[in-house]
């Protein structure tokens, strides 16, 4: 009941974000249906296998995305005195999968309720045509298995949320930090070190200076609602004029994601030639060269996002490259993991379009609703991710308009972060394409 009302009175974005995964859990169930209704239709089973297993792709594209919406929920975010009325970290993740499975069954039940539509089993009217064939109608649907696949999605999806939102304890070395004591003698063992600077204000905090010079030091072992720690600093304190300290945006270490992501992009390239030399384009291997190629896309997203940062540092950089540069590297994985999944989706829509033509037709309208599932998806996770990076820089672009930075310049940074991303990811994406299509084209 509680995930209930926290789900009826959630803000209209939230609300509009939680539609958008039942949406997708809709989409995803009827395709689940209708590779059910084929296997009724066809004794082969190992037609209606594959199809089952093509409904991979969407069920995965519809778990990440609730996954990011869950990460973004404001209502299930840990905050001070929650733990006091029994709504501690376990709690809340508990409550945010709750509220990802009502939002996915919803889907579930409408997916179910349109299905029985187009049977005619609900007005007796079933549509006709190559729709007969994945439908079943005037076949008895078996609703043990119906349900069974139905419940794929809601139960995935609040899986993976209990997953990603569990409460961690913040890491610092191989073994478990030892008991330390915090400010002004209160008891944590959390390794968090605190100067004098931290409930002073006569100097400066001593920092681990990336390029090994004294700053001071961002409030280290922080965690926000999705657990991820917050960076050390490597700029200087900014006031606010009250006292208060305000953490600058900093940069993070470079994701270590970037070699493997090369490495495996290039073995499926590798690959997909290998087989277009050998004249088996069409075959699984090549399918297999272009699910590694795909893979190494995703893989690489985070690292090139920290790149681009880097690169807009670079010569001589002004306050608003500073400030989009930093942000990106700072954000390179939240960022650029969904962007780099979004590149490969496009990437690999592009070369199995060439595949249309010797495709069976009467599968086209679900082939369609499935590219068009999976696309959508991925791309409302990376805007959900920008949401989720807004939220986590909000305090600091308030403490920058305090201390008197411009609307203007806020806004081409964030232009100049969006230029960046596409320059260096769009050419990518079509290479990529273009190089997967050429062996799948024959």
């Amino acid at each position: 009941m509680l995930a209930l009302r926290l789900s009826l009175g959630a803000q209209p974005a939230v609300q509009v974000r939680r539609l958008l995964v039942a949406g997708a859990s809709a989409g995803t169930g009827f395709l689940l249906l209708s590779a059910l209704g084929h296997a009724l239709t066809h004794p082969d089973p190992s037609s209606s296998g594959l199809r089952l297993a093509w409904c991979a792709a969407p069920l995965a594209a519809t778990v990440y995305l609730a996954v990011a919406v869950a990460r973004t929920d404001p209502a299930t975010r840990p905050r001070p005195g929650l733990s006091a009325v029994g709504l501690g970290p376990v709690k809340l993740m508990a409550i945010s999968a709750a509220t990802t499975a009502l939002s996915c069954l919803l889907g579930s039940a409408l997916a179910l309720l349109v299905f029985l539509q187009l049977r005619g089993d609900l007005t007796g009217m079933p549509l006709g045509g190559g729709a007969r064939e994945f439908l079943a109608a005037g076949r008895p649907l078996p609703m043990p298995a119906a349900l069974t696949l139905l419940a794929l999605v809601p139960l995935s999806a609040a899986a993976a949320v209990a997953v990603t939102l569990r409460p961690r304890e913040p890491v610092t070395g191989a073994g478990r930090a030892a008991p330390t004591y915090g400010r002004f003698g209160a008891y944590r063992r959390t390794a968090m070190l605190e100067s004098f600077g931290a409930y002073g204000r006569f100097g400066r905090q001593l920092g681990a200076a990336a390029h090994g010079r004294r700053t001071a030091e961002a409030p280290a072992g922080e965690q926000d609602g999705t657990g991820a720690e917050s960076a050390e600093g490597s700029g200087p304190e900014l006031s606010d004029g009250s006292g208060a300290v305000v953490p600058p945006v900093v940069p993070t270490a470079a994701p270590s994601g970037l070699p493997w992501g090369v490495a495996v992009l290039a073995v499926g390239l590798a690959v997909e030639a290998l087989m277009s030399r050998t004249g088996s384009g069409d075959g699984p291997a090549a399918f297999l060269g272009l699910a590694l190629t795909c893979l190494g896309l995703a893989l690489v997203g985070p690292g090139l996002t920290h790149l681009c940062g880097r690169l807009l540092q670079a010569v001589r950089p002004g306050a608003p490259r500073l400030l989009a540069g930093r942000v990106l590297m700072t954000e390179a994985t939240r960022i650029g993991r969904p962007l780099g999944v979004v590149c490969a989706v496009v990437a690999a829509a592009y070369a199995m379009a060439s595949l249309h033509d010797r495709e069976d037709p009467s599968a086209g309208p679900l082939v369609v609703l499935g590219v068009l599932l999976v696309a959508g998806c991925t791309v409302a996770t990376l805007l959900t991710a920008a949401v989720e990076a807004k939220q986590a820089h909000s305090g600091t672009t308030e403490s920058l308009r305090r201390l008197g930075a411009p609307a203007a310049t806020l806004r081409r940074a964030a232009a100049l972060r969006a230029g960046a991303l596409l320059a260096l990811f769009g050419p990518l994406t079509v290479a990529v394409a273009e190089l997967s299509a050429w062996p799948l084209g024959g």
